[in-house]
């Protein structure tokens, strides 16, 4: 990434240090340290490797953000339920941020001519099943997953979300925008593939292929568990791929030093002040 955006984030810091805002400004600053930042983020799914996953997290001494919806898991009441409660606890006080993926994994499906949207939850009573919904409750849906985060975290989540899939539309971002919640997806080759078939494709291909495109700035995508992949992405990939980027000068950040984001969650937590 050029210098351009990193020094326009410093004259950012000037000025919420001015303002009395150097607190919510500080890991932003920290970023500052390191010329070639990613953004590695985990989507909620079967968190039959979660555990997995915080260890290789813990081991790299790395920080990611992690977008969680109540999904179907391999054991316990889903991805947000008691059973994983202790999990997220603990990667909350391991420094990790949070941020929603909707409760119901709801997947934006159409915009709709009355200025509501087709949607369709992949988990929860409605799963399956085609909904029309207004702007209002497609954002109760993402605070709903907020909402359970903070009680399972005790940390606050950022004001940010992901739709399932990374479906959106203009008029969908503008409306979910509008009620505070701004979208992340992620960068072409920070696609990870751990959805991917793995007959199709392997995990060395996955590794050789992030290795090879990955480039400073890229937001990162992988997930806690795919139902469809037999040969596990994480760790197998997870742990020599966050080796090889730092071996090129990679670091790891959050999206909350993000230079795209951390203006946005900074006005929001102050407003919630």
């Amino acid at each position: 990434m050029a210098s351009g955006p990193w020094t326009t984030r410093r004259a950012e810091l000037r000025r919420a240090a001015a303002a009395g805002l150097l607190a919510l400004a500080a890991p932003a600053l920290f970023a500052q340290d390191c010329g070639k930042p990613v953004y590695l983020t985990f989507d909620t799914g079967h968190m039959g490797v979660a555990p997995l996953v915080a260890d290789v997290l813990k081991r790299e001494n790395i920080r990611v953000t992690f977008f969680a919806a109540q999904e179907k898991t391999k054991e316990g009441d889903g991805s947000l339920g008691q059973h994983w409660a202790p999990w997220w606890k603990a990667r909350a006080a391991e420094g990790h941020e949070f941020a929603s993926h909707t409760y119901d994994h709801v997947y934006w499906r159409a915009d709709l001519p009355d200025g509501r949207f087709r949607v369709r939850p992949s988990s929860g009573p409605q799963e399956g099943r085609d909904q029309v919904w207004t702007a209002a409750q497609y954002c109760e849906e993402i605070q709903r997953a907020a909402t359970r985060l903070r009680e399972v975290t005790g940390r606050e989540p950022l004001p940010l979300f992901r739709a399932p899939g990374g479906k959106t539309s203009p008029k969908f971002l503008a409306a979910t925008r509008a009620c505070g919640w701004q979208h992340v997806g992620w960068a072409p080759a920070g696609f990870l593939g751990d959805e991917l078939p793995s007959e199709k494709v392997s995990n060395d291909q996955l590794l050789a292929r992030a290795l090879r495109d990955i480039r400073p700035g890229d937001i990162l995508l992988a997930h806690l568990g795919i139902w469809s992949r037999q040969d596990p992405w994480a760790p197998a990939v997870l742990e020599p791929l966050v080796k090889g980027l730092k071996e090129r000068g990679f670091c790891f950040r959050t999206l909350r030093e993000h230079p795209q984001y951390a203006g946005w969650i900074a006005q929001k937590e102050e407003r919630r002040k």
